[in-house]
């Protein structure tokens, strides 16, 4: 009994030593895509915020209208390169603009991240996929008007 105690206890401690040994380099590459993704909006930068995105993206919004029936709005990562193509995050002065990047969560291949933006909060979804880390879910909400 013992020396199955020893033994998993040796197992349990070579995952946590290899899993802590990428989790900076890791953290850090999820830490720059969402960078990307808000300096590239920032910056009307279309090809940095195409680096940061899956193309299978699926950024969504739950809204309400004023009779109280929900909806659901939706964007692809087509929709979104071309509206940071389009230049609308480059009207926000360089003092405004918010880039505040939180990981919530992450493991081997997935991270739960918080974005603030100046106008919104993004919630993320990040995934390494073929050696990457990209965005591939985003939930979002307006910030409210003060």
């Amino acid at each position: 009994m013992k020396t199955k105690i020893f033994f998993f206890s040796l197992i349990l401690l070579a995952t946590t030593v290899s899993t802590s040994a990428q989790t900076d380099a890791d953290r850090d590459a999820v830490k720059r895509v969402a960078m990307s993704y808000a300096e590239g909006w920032y910056e009307g930068d279309a090809a940095k915020m195409e680096s940061a995105l899956s193309p299978q993206l699926a950024k969504r919004i739950a809204r309400s209208s004023e009779k109280g029936e929900s909806t659901l709005g939706q964007m692809t990562s087509t929709d979104l390169i071309d509206a940071t193509r389009g230049g609308l995050g480059k009207k926000t002065p360089a003092i405004e603009q918010r880039k505040d990047v939180k990981i919530f969560d992450m493991m081997a291949n997935s991270a739960t991240v918080k974005l603030e933006m100046r106008d919104w909060v993004d919630y993320m979804h990040i995934a390494r996929m073929n050696g990457k880390w990209v965005i591939v879910n985003v939930l979002w909400e307006m910030k409210s008007k003060k």
